[in-house]
């Protein structure tokens, strides 16, 4: 479910040389321009639904904006991309929540281990209070959330079989730079190292880390089956995120214009929801025909190892009672 117009314009009211050749999408005669920064390929949901809400954003305003989307990471890494929407220089992205907790502590409720169950469980948490809650948040620091998708779920990805968390201790593990996930790895034994998506390939194959964590579609996407190819079906977290615009090029809009924007975002975010799904199935089949391996384990150790997190990290997400209240929906 979108946020509403009324919700979008509430929470809004007090926010303030690439490697490859960008996709521009332009219409005919002058328009406004987005910068969009998408960290993976012109065939990739993340890139791919940006193409749905131009077409969207095309066919109810007409020649209005002129779309530059740019792949491949060429504007940076989610926190490079995340300043630059800060400062209103890049217009529009895809974020995890993860990589937006640093700007808000309280979005790391959606990574808490073993909190969520399944899809539809994320789905009716990000749609109700909760969500709400956050995107009135991330839109004062200069995030506008104009709608939810889901990235799936993270497994450990790692170079050798890993079956308990006991087998994790020493390990060197990249990690997102988020004290949730630092304190998760630690809790195993490992040594979280905080580095950024983009460099994560090199550190892996040069043995700077030895494990780190992901979604599926994502292992597929930067081709991390080369050099960590044991995918470990831990299922901890499910990795939520954001259709993200900068505050400056929101409030530039008219109210007709955010009502747009906010309907082909959800359009859009639909689609890489359905998009994320098959490209789980495309990764792990690339994975295994390159010698990978996904392993299924018993997550009952590792469930209890999290518990620790939760403890840990409840007063900054809103309490306990929070979390058991998301627990229980």
């Amino acid at each position: 479910m979108a946020m509403t117009r009324r919700d979008l314009i509430r929470a809004t009211s007090t926010a303030t040389p690439l490697l490859f050749a960008p996709t521009i999408l332009r219409p005919a005669r002058a328009a406004q321009r987005l910068t969009v920064a998408s960290l993976l390929g012109p065939d990739k949901p993340e890139t791919k639904i940006w193409h749905v809400i131009h077409d969207r954003i095309e066919q109810e305003l007409p020649g209005q904006f002129a779309f530059n989307i740019v792949p491949n990471a060429a504007l940076g890494g989610e926190k490079d991309v995340a300043e630059g929407i800060r400062l209103g220089s890049i217009q529009a992205s895809l974020f995890t929540t993860s990589a937006l907790s640093a700007w808000v502590p309280e979005a790391q409720i959606l990574d808490l281990p073993f909190l969520f169950r399944d899809a539809g469980h994320v789905a009716r948490t990000v749609e109700g209070a909760t969500g709400t809650a956050l995107q009135a948040r991330l839109a004062n620091q200069g995030f506008v959330a104009v709608d939810w998708v889901n990235y799936g779920a993270r497994h450990l990805l790692a170079k050798k079989e890993i079956a308990t968390p006991a087998q994790l201790a020493g390990k060197r593990m990249r990690v997102i730079q988020s004290p949730l996930h630092t304190e998760l790895w630690k809790a195993y034994g490992a040594v979280p190292t905080a580095i950024p998506i983009t460099e994560t390939y090199n550190a892996l194959s040069t043995g700077v880390v030895d494990a780190m964590d992901l979604t599926k579609a994502a292992y597929g996407g930067f081709k991390l089956y080369e050099v960590v190819p044991w995918l470990i079906e831990t299922q901890h977290i499910w990795a939520s995120g954001v259709v993200c615009l900068s505050g400056q090029f929101w409030q530039g809009l008219t109210s007709e214009q955010q009502a747009i924007f906010a309907r082909a975002a959800n359009e859009g975010a639909r689609q890489f929801d359905a998009l994320i799904v098959d490209e789980e199935g495309k990764a792990v089949a690339a994975a295994t025909a390159a010698g990978g391996h996904v392993a299924s384990i018993d997550r009952t150790p590792w469930q209890d190892g999290a518990c620790k997190v939760w403890a840990m990290l409840a007063d900054r997400v809103g309490g306990m009672e929070a979390i058991e209240h998301i627990q229980a929906a």
